[in-house]
């Protein structure tokens, strides 16, 4: 993560009455039938809330079930069991009218943005797709399209261009602004940085923040690097393997982390300066945390114990409960 971005304040997160999204014991397994119901879950018992106006960030390995939780939340994966409410109200199954209907207020953000930009239409008639779903004039989309562009740091006259005649982190501004066209409540990153390079990723980033800092957005913002979830959530949500492992405060949680996990993911983020990267690999290495490669996917109990230097048979035998540890919630007997 690169320098530039880590002198921004995150603002206090407001407080409301009703969260702007809150997730209780999600769980999702993939498959029908018989099968989905002998495969374990890709998520498991998940639960979690975003304010308005607040970010949290969620973070974990590859297949610990974030983008899963993503998708169920944007309707895109069926949950089989918990619930998911979305300013009060209940969209865990809601049908394709309902969605269509909440199209304008839940948007997404995705790691590719060739996913949400058709490359045989210009810019301004990817931009003014969800405006026109929502019966407004050609004209009138076309300036919001214009000034959304000009928003995100584009010229005016990108409406005009196609998504082959810009790079891949003005590609993913474009995204940006096709997804806050329609000025929703809230936004879902799935790896919307991932896949760009080091500056490019803090200009995104800044950009996000200003835009939530401006009209009061709701972020989810999904990642599997600590530091740049560090940078842009007020809360941290981390996971592995489908369960949550620690919930806290972003500073609590990434400068003090407190289960084994997190202080390994904390460790493994890398950093622009040699000798802090190798005082973290050595920090790293001293964890004594095995390796993901090296541990197959424990049954029952805490799913991390396999790689965990702290575990006991009682790990084996029980699944810890999320518990306060300073200002955070862990799932660890020990920690």
């Amino acid at each position: 993560m690169s320098t530039t971005t880590t002198e921004r304040l995150d603002p206090t997160p407001p407080s409301a009455a009703t969260p702007m999204l809150e997730v209780r014991d999600l769980v999702v397994r993939y498959g029908r039938g018989r099968k989905a119901a002998a495969a374990p879950a890709a998520v498991d018992r998940v639960s979690f809330s975003i304010a308005p106006g607040e970010t949290v960030g969620l973070v974990g390995e590859s297949g610990s079930g974030k983008s899963t939780i993503g998708k169920a939340i944007l309707g895109l994966q069926k949950a089989s069991g918990g619930s998911i409410s979305f300013q009060g109200k209940d969209i865990t199954a809601a049908g394709a009218a309902e969605r269509r209907a909440l199209g304008g207020e839940l948007r997404a953000v995705f790691q590719d943005p060739n996913s949400s930009l058709n490359p045989r239409n210009t810019i301004g008639i990817s931009l003014a797709e969800p405006l026109r779903l929502r019966r407004v004039s050609a004209a009138e989309a076309r300036t919001k399209a214009e000034d959304m562009l000009e928003r995100v740091g584009l010229p005016r006259e990108a409406v005009d261009r196609y998504p082959s005649q810009f790079s891949g982190g003005q590609r993913q501004r474009i995204s940006v602004a096709r997804a806050l066209i329609c000025d929703p409540q809230l936004v879902v990153c799935d790896e919307a940085v991932s896949a760009l390079d080091l500056s490019t990723q803090a200009q995104v980033l800044n950009l996000l923040a200003d835009l939530r800092d401006e009209r009061g957005l709701s972020y989810l913002f999904i990642a599997h690097d600590i530091a740049v979830v560090q940078f842009l959530a007020q809360r941290v949500v981390v996971l592995y393997r489908g369960q949550v492992m620690e919930s806290g405060p972003a500073a609590a949680v990434t400068e003090d982390p407190k289960h084994p996990f997190t202080r390994a993911l904390v460790a493994a983020s890398p950093v622009p300066r040699p000798a802090e990267q190798a005082a973290r690999r050595e920090a790293r290495e001293s964890l004594g945390v095995r390796t993901g490669a090296a541990a197959v996917p424990a049954q029952g109990g805490c799913p991390f114990r396999l790689r965990c230097p702290l575990a006991t048979d009682l790990c084996a035998s029980d699944r810890p409960a999320l518990r306060r540890v300073g200002s955070a919630d862990v799932a660890c007997h020990y920690a």
